[in-house]
Parts: structure tokens; sequence; C-alpha cells
């Protein structure tokens, strides 16, 4: 994957094209995250990913509108939080989303954890959600092979999308592998490992090679891997950083590198643990 470029996307088993870099919005207070998407848009992002649980929705959905940029050329995703799980309780939860996010629908609707016990009823209310046309494609987010495997069982639609941590330190190769079978899209967030790993020197001499910074290594790396990628920033800059990443692309034998640092290294919830 080397002729990449702001607006390239990725084709979802769901018929749908996701734009394969964007802006993840967690933990962006709402001014700041209001700002953060305006200049991610205003750069040429047209994918912002937020969640009911972030608490900025209104902020995204107001600093869409202010874009003047056509709804319908943004890729929006949200996601059902877990108290919200259930089938019913689901339904509801995405009026509340919408409402905040000013917009009659999503592009993608995610359920945010497989939380035992609901996440199936959960997943059946998405796909009314998808029926009824309020979000034009569903996915999951931190499921593992074997939710997967049991909500392939126990429905009939296969998820769009799984939005995972991952990042060169973290590489579940088997889930990888699993969601390319099934046609899954794999979105990585915290793709930089929440800048813990960005000083590794095995990064620093790469990235003094092409005259790029850490991060647009890393960054670039997920997408010549065939990711959808969504680093979060609120910084201007940074978020303008994580963009110029389209002038370069990572050798092959560089790709082989970094494909093998793998050591599980974990910086959010592990969801390796839910039964």
């Amino acid at each position: 994957m080397s002729n990449l470029n702001l607006t390239s996307t990725l084709k979802s088993n769901q018929s749908i094209s996701v734009p394969q870099l964007g802006l993840g919005v967690w933990k962006s207070r709402p001014k700041e995250c209001f700002e953060a998407v305006k200049s991610a848009l205003s750069l040429g992002y047209r994918h912002i990913d937020t969640a009911a649980i972030y608490g900025n929705e209104a902020d995204v959905g107001a600093a869409i509108q202010e874009s003047g940029i056509p709804r319908s050329e943004i890729f929006l995703v949200t996601k059902l939080w877990n108290a919200d799980q259930g089938y019913d309780s689901a339904l509801r939860a995405i009026d509340v989303s919408l409402k905040k996010l000013g917009t009659d629908y999503v592009d993608m609707y995610l359920i945010h954890f497989p939380v035992s016990g609901k996440r199936n009823e959960s997943w059946k209310a998405l796909e009314k959600i998808k029926a009824e046309g309020k979000s034009k494609a569903i996915g999951v987010s931190n499921f593992m092979v074997s939710h997967l495997e049991e909500l392939l069982k126990e429905t009939g639609t296969i998820p769009a999308m799984n939005q995972v941590e991952y990042h060169p330190f973290l590489q579940d190769k088997e889930l990888k592998e699993y969601c390319t079978e099934k046609g899954i899209l794999l979105e990585a967030y915290s793709p930089l490992a929440h800048g813990q790993k960005l000083e590794d020197p095995r990064i620093t001499q790469i990235a003094k090679r092409y005259k790029k910074s850490n991060a647009q290594i890393l960054i670039r790396w997920s997408l010549q891997a065939g990711h959808v990628v969504i680093p979060k920033s609120k910084n201007p800059d940074r978020i303008r950083e994580n963009a110029d990443v389209f002038d370069f692309n990572l050798s092959e034998a560089d790709m082989k590198e970094i494909s093998s640092w793998n050591e599980n290294f974990r910086t959010c919830w592990d969801p390796t643990t839910v039964d």
C-alpha cells in the first residue's frame, strides 16, 4: 500500500468506503475537541472518530457544521458505551448520540467494548439501527477473535470494522488474520502507543533516514500495513504532522523490521480478559 494520500479509503464488507487516516478525539475536552476537529477538517481530514463516553459528541457536531464541508463528505464514527448496552438501551443511545452530533445518521456505529451477557443483544440493536438508516455501517471495538466468533454464530451481520489498540509493539497477528479472512477492517487506535514508545532508538534511526518524525514513521507503518488509523491529538501542529505522511514510502525491509517489534505492550484496557 504505497500509493496513498489523505483521501485514500478502504472498502468495508458492508460496501462503505472508510478514509484510512482519521482524527481521534478521546480525552479531548469540549472546546479543545471543537478546535481540533475544525483544524483537522481544514487540513483535509475527512474521518472523525468520537464516542458517547468521550463527552464531546456535541463539539464534534458543532465543528463539522461550522466547517462548511457537506456532511456527506465526512466519515463520522461514534460508539455505544458499556452502560447503554442491551437491545432497547442501545436503540435509545444512538438517538441521544445523533442529537448531540446534530446529524440524522453516522457513517459507522461501533460497540465500544465486548460486555459479557450484553454484546450480542447490542449487536442485534445495531443491525436494526443500520436497517433504519441511522448508521450506514456497523462494527465493533476491542473485540478479540473469541468475541467475533461468538458474534458471528449469534447474528447474521459481519462487523464492517474492529477498532483495537494496534501498533508495532502490540500486534495481535491472529486477530488481524481473522479480520482479513472475514473482510473486517482493522482500525488501529493508539497507533503511537500513547507516546510511551516514541523515543525507541530503533524508530529514531529509521526516522532519521526518511527525515521524518518518529510519530510519522509509526503512522506510515500502520497505513502501509493496511490498517485504518486514528491518531488522536488536540494540537493543530501535531494534527498537521500526523497527516504529513504521504510523501514517502517505508521500504519493504523497514516494514519487515518494524513488524518484528511486537512485545504485547498494551497501553489501554485489556479485552483479552473478557470471557
